[in-house]
């Protein structure tokens, strides 16, 4: 399974996906102890270590996207 692409589309696809679970992005960094800007960063690809591509298979994880959907 590849994994997701950074791009701002991705950003804006997840936080979507936390929509539609009810909650945010925030919230979720939050509940996580996850710095939203650090979120964000490893989401449009700002940041694109080792670290932030682990960061961001597990926000994607928790939005609900999936790679059989269509998804980068």
């Amino acid at each position: 399974m590849r994994p997701f692409a950074p791009s701002l589309d991705l950003y804006r696809r997840v936080r979507a996906g936390f929509i539609v679970q009810d909650t945010t992005l925030n919230e979720w960094c939050k509940a996580n102890a996850i710095k939203a800007p650090n979120a964000r960063t490893c989401l449009v690809g700002s940041w694109d270590g080792p670290t932030a591509r682990q960061l961001r298979a597990r926000i994607c994880e928790a939005a609900g996207l999936t790679h059989g959907r269509g998804n980068a």
